[in-house]
């Protein structure tokens, strides 16, 4: 390897300015990476007077580099090599530009022995973004006894800095990409989850509503085959609707038929299962909504409708349809008992009817619109839904994202997680972090969030203890605990006093954020993995009470060591040994380490 500071061999000045000129103009507004950096390399080639070169991506975390383009050299694009190899590992070792006089001083070089012989000085630069390598750029040369110089190596450098830009935008341009499919995934998966939400809702009532009528025909010694088959129709009816829901086929009821219709048809499924007497009015001129205002208007009051048939105890429910010069709104009234709506958005009463008014919130402002609820107890309830037929701002979704509580005091796990959650889930929104557990039931009652994240293996007070607390604080509280393994016996202490999702630190991301989503709606999701190994834990905890370390540390607990000595002994932390103790007094049933001792050690 020689000195790059040599005498210019460089071409004239007006060649070079068109040449950079060029290979700027280049940059703007392109994003594809290989015909780009071909561009800059050809660029940089010609005016190096040289026929050859490749444009190299680097990765140093893995210690590889990827071929992208090459130019009058063997086709190695798309092929990955190992950082000790070639000119482009050279010049990471360097960590500046390297010049070679003939290429066959370089080591690991790649090219293939009938180009290697034509070729001779070799030159390399480093391609840097925010003061790392992530690339190089390697011109090479077929002219005996031609030697680059400092001047060149300054000129290869200018294009350099191109190729850093068009790697670097070529990332963001696919990190955007990339983001706004998630977006559009996790769009479609809410809409999803609603629709399923609702579709199993109305299906789930109808079903019990002809089941408690089949009791009452047993009862009172009539005859329940009408209402079991009510009850199977209304089975078969969730079923096909949830079908389609997956499908995005929207609800059937809408197939064919105006707005007005699909709602008329489902007041008649009101009236006919719940003996509620129904009305529908519709005011203004009907217009052909759009096929999304539609099937949220209809899901807003399919979803009312249901809750009337489940909460309200109504004798009567009225429908309006209202069409406006500039929007169409829904409501939906009932003289039924009606509720405290401060208590059910409080969260502190009914979860899951507070959970159904976020939805109903949602489906009115994904489309620009809004939506009311007016209830007193005993005088009824009236929710009113304005979606405008063309909405004339884009909608800021992040209000309607879940809200997260995180609880850890690893500073850089919490960094770890607030990333990877980011990433997989858009739709969960990290109000708060929390180092110190004893701060956390104050932060959820200032942020109330849906979900709380925390460890189980928190310090001063456990993730058992945490959830005990907020739980006291809160009954509709959604704690989900991160496990170090399924053998922990506070699994079931936490799964009595009411977390409602465990994951295993280890776990894969999309599962954490799977589960969050669950709590957040108020269901628990558990993997078939994570039950097997619990399973198979209790078995093996049955049939083996304690575990060798644990009857290591109960043997030296026997000889009245005190848990520094233990700790020492084993090779083991302070708070180790304390957690084996805890844990083999809990499966002996010992009140203290003195009973302890005076029990026979299980084998």
């Amino acid at each position: 390897m020689t000195s790059a500071d040599r005498p210019s061999s460089s071409g004239p000045a007006d060649l070079r300015l068109h040449a950079l000129t060029a290979s700027a103009a280049d940059l703007a507004g392109q994003f594809a990476l290989a015909p780009l950096l071909a561009r800059i390399l050809r660029h940089a080639i010609d005016l190096l007077g040289c026929e050859s070169g490749s444009i190299c991506t680097v990765d140093e975390v893995a210690g590889t580099y990827r071929k992208e383009v090459d130019v009058g050299v063997g086709c190695l694009s798309g092929q990955t090599f190992p950082l000790d190899e070639g000119v482009t590992g050279e010049v990471v070792r360097a960590r500046r530009s390297v010049i070679f006089d003939e290429y066959s001083d370089v080591r690991g070089g790649h090219i293939s022995r009938e180009d290697r012989a034509s070729l001779h000085g070799v030159i390399g630069v480093p391609i840097r973004w925010d003061g790392a390598i992530i690339g190089a750029c390697v011109v090479f040369s077929k002219e005996p006894g031609r030697r680059f110089t400092g001047e060149d190596t300054a000129l290869v450098e200018l294009f350099a800095t191109h190729a850093a830009v068009a790697i670097a935008n070529a990332k963001m341009h696919a990190l955007a990409a990339q983001r706004e499919r998630d977006a559009a995934i996790m769009a479609e998966r809410e809409r999803v989850v609603r629709d399923v939400h609702d579709t199993v809702g109305r299906g789930l009532a109808t079903v019990l509503l002809a089941l408690d009528s089949a009791d009452r025909d047993l009862a009172g010694g009539g005859d329940p085959r009408h209402a079991i088959a009510a009850a199977r129709t209304a089975t078969r009816s969730a079923l096909h609707e949830t079908q389609r829901t997956v499908l995005g086929l929207g609800p059937a009821l809408l197939d064919g038929r105006p707005l007005n219709e699909a709602i008329a048809l489902e007041l008649a499924w009101v009236q006919s299962t719940a003996a509620i007497e129904t009305r529908l009015v519709v005011a203004g001129e009907p217009e052909a909504l759009p096929a999304d205002t539609a099937r949220q208007l209809f899901r807003i009051v399919q979803e009312s409708l249901t809750n009337v048939i489940e909460h309200a105890r109504a004798r009567h429910v009225r429908v309006g349809l209202v069409y406006g010069d500039r929007s169409v709104t829904a409501l939906v009234e009932d003289d039924g008992r009606g509720f405290d709506l401060a208590t059910i958005t409080g969260r502190s009463s009914d979860h899951s009817r507070g959970l159904g008014l976020r939805t109903l919130t949602a489906r009115a402002r994904l489309l620009g619109g809004s939506l009311d609820v007016d209830s007193t107890p005993h005088w009824g309830t009236r929710v009113r839904a304005e979606i405008p037929y063309v909405s004339s701002e884009p909608v800021d979704t992040s209000q309607f994202r879940w809200r997260l509580l995180l609880v850890h005091e690893n500073p850089i796990v919490r960094a770890g997680l607030v990333r990877l959650l980011g990433q997989v889930e858009p739709d969960i929104h990290i109000v708060g972090e929390i180092s110190d557990a004893m701060q956390a039931v104050e932060a959820y009652s200032l942020l109330r969030p849906n979900v709380v994240l925390a460890n189980l293996d928190l310090s001063r007070i456990d993730g058992v203890q945490l959830t005990a607390y907020l739980r006291a604080a809160d009954p509709a509280a959604a704690v989900v605990l991160l496990i170090d393994s399924v053998t922990d016996d506070r699994i079931r202490e936490a799964a009595q006093v009411g977390a409602i999702g465990l994951v295993e630190a280890g776990a894969d991301p999309a599962v954490l954020a799977r589960s969050i989503l669950a709590a957040a709606r108020g269901d628990s999701l558990l993997s078939a993995e994570f039950l097997s190994r619990f399973t198979a834990s209790l078995t093996a905890r049955d049939t083996h009470p304690l575990t060798a370390r644990e009857r290591e540390v109960r043997a030296l607990v026997e000889q009245g060591l005190p848990d520094k000595r233990i700790a020492a002994e084993l090779r083991i932390s302070v708070k180790t040994v304390e957690k084996h103790v805890g844990a083999v007094l809990r499966k002996t049933g010992a009140a203290n380490r003195t009973v302890l001792a005076g029990q026979s050690v299980p084998h």
